[in-house]
């Protein structure tokens, strides 16, 4: 294996265990903001209870996701150098807004939430959260702009070879990033939404199974009270109030994403067409969408691919908003990418051993067909799920089955899934190019990078293959860290943040789960 493919796997398991991160922080911060509003203005328990226990996921979430991001700026030194050199005087501004508001603006004001409970005034200390989740909510629209210049490079002109940026405004209006902004943030608003969900089933399905809750012939709940545990009347509105909000943010969520996503695949269409050719393994021009296609995807003129089931006229309304004009497919746009930009690499010494060989313009297609179809189908199960699950507790309760719990508990993956499948179909359909060409007519000429140009020249084989190795067993070792810690909290339930609700604590719940204040606690700080 050689460097260049290194340095992908590096930067793409990296990115995609960050992005597990991301979408989670992004809508739980805005979720913990709204119920503290709630508190604040009805001063109400249930609200209080509820900001605290999913504020403490939110926090370990947060500490976790800034821990794994920072190994992406250094990779663009690292293993990218001329990827940095190419791309740097476009990144630098909108890297450096992100910076400040996510480790400046972001970082102060959650400081000042978690230490400030009881110290500010409940007004003051109910916006510090709200400034912490707007300013991760912006700093996710400032690399999305960087994203979506290396998707479609705006605002720039090419001086010896490089792009210099000559109009950020362009940059940060880019229509690219305006449809990609908003996806993302639904996507993230979904994970919440699956989170919030699926854990509140499982302390609602607990609370029935311990016999605390019971529910008559005619449906109606009787809410059970077991103060010392803090299992109270008060906690399962906890559960039922977080239940019916995550379900709502799901389905609404994922009504956002398909607006959007609809949005994203028509400019997709127009700006990367061999990226949503390879997604539809259309290797002809046609109209139909392809639900299932079979044959070698690793061919490169991929006659032997045929579509099993189709959607007659679905690919042309994605792509055009009709059902009758035909999209190009990769035997048709491959002869026009070589003609445009060459058949072999140029012959230069920025592709080392790689200079002179064969471009392949055609994404691996098992990436690209099956991530654009992972990516709608589980969106499509998580927002299902969610609206059978308003139907479901409609009268309050839970159905006693502890594999539809199982079910609900292992439905949080789905979102995550569609997302990181989205995200892998975004880059990998990119691909030769790291900077994909600006299509327009009246657009930029020549600004592009190929992938094969843009690693680091004098990082050998050896120091990639050791530094994946390494950084894939520390993020293993995170991983396995992050899911114990939320495991604990989640077992434990409200009083795993707030140990007061326990009249004579020691320290653990009767699960054994840690209540949050014992001396093995990391978070008991926090609050």
């Amino acid at each position: 294996m050689e460097a260049l493919e290194l340095a992908r796997w590096q930067f793409g398991i990296t990115t995609v265990y960050h992005f597990l991160m991301v979408p989670l922080t992004i809508g739980l911060g805005l979720v913990v903001a709204i119920m503290q509003t709630m508190w604040v203005r009805t001063g109400k328990a249930q609200y209080l209870r509820m900001t605290k226990f999913w504020g403490k996921l939110f926090l370990i979430n947060f500490i976790v996701g800034v821990a794994t991001g920072l190994v992406q700026e250094f990779q663009f030194g690292m293993a990218w150098s001329e990827y940095s050199r190419f791309v740097g005087d476009v990144f630098g501004a909108p890297l450096a807004m992100e910076s400040l508001l996510a480790f400046f603006v972001e970082s102060i004001f959650l400081g000042l939430w978690i230490f400030g409970w009881d110290r500010l005034p409940k007004k003051l200390h109910l916006a510090t959260i709200w400034a912490a989740s707007s300013a991760s909510i912006m700093s996710a629209y400032f690399i999305l702009a960087a994203n979506s210049w290396m998707q479609h490079p705006v605002g720039v002109e090419m001086i010896e070879g490089r792009p210099v940026l000559v109009d950020i405004w362009a940059v940060l209006t880019n229509n690219t990033l305006l449809v990609a902004f908003p996806h993302t943030i639904f996507g993230a608003f979904s994970v919440s939404g699956g989170f919030l969900l699926g854990i509140s089933w499982y302390h609602l399905w607990k609370r029935r199974r311990d016999g605390i809750d019971t529910v008559e012939a005619d449906g109606k709940v009787l809410v059970g009270d077991v103060e010392s545990t803090g299992r109270d009347r008060t906690d399962y509105q906890v559960w039922l109030q977080s239940l019916r909000i995550g379900a709502v943010i799901a389905i609404f969520s994922f009504a956002g994403v398909a607006v959007t996503g609809d949005l994203q695949a028509k400019l997709m269409f127009e700006q990367q067409p061999m990226k949503m050719a390879a997604a539809e393994a259309a290797c002809h021009d046609g109209t139909g969408f392809s639900v299932l296609s079979l044959g070698n995807p690793g061919s490169q003129d991929c006659d032997d691919i045929v579509a099993v089931v189709e959607v007659p006229g679905m690919l042309s309304f994605m792509a055009n908003g009709d059902f009758n004009t035909e999209v190009k497919g990769v035997n048709s746009l491959l002869p026009e990418y070589q003609e445009k930009f060459g058949t072999n690499l140029p012959d230069d010494p920025i592709y080392g051993e790689r200079a002179g060989s064969e471009i392949d313009y055609v994404p691996v297609m098992e990436v690209t067909y099956w991530g654009f179809r992972i990516m709608i189908t589980f969106g499509v199960l998580a927002a299902c799920a969610a609206a059978v699950a308003l139907l479901i507790v409609r009268k309050g309760a839970v159905p006693e089955s502890k594999w539809l719990m199982r079910l609900a508990v292992f439905g949080i993956l789905a979102p995550f899934g569609a997302n990181a499948a989205g995200w892998i179909f975004t880059e990998m359909g990119r691909q030769p190019f790291v900077v994909a060409p600006n299509p327009d007519p009246n657009g930029i000429d020549n600004v592009f990078m190929f992938t094969a140009a843009a690693v680091s020249p004098g990082v050998s084989v050896g120091e990639l293959a050791a530094s994946l190795i390494t950084f894939t067993a520390i993020y293993g070792i995170l991983l396995v860290v992050e899911v114990r810690m939320l495991f604990t909290y989640v077992r434990g339930g409200v009083p795993s943040a707030m140990p007061e609700l326990l009249h004579n604590h020691n320290g653990r719940d009767d699960d054994g789960a840690s209540d949050g204040k014992d001396e093995g606690d990391v978070l008991a700080f926090a609050y």
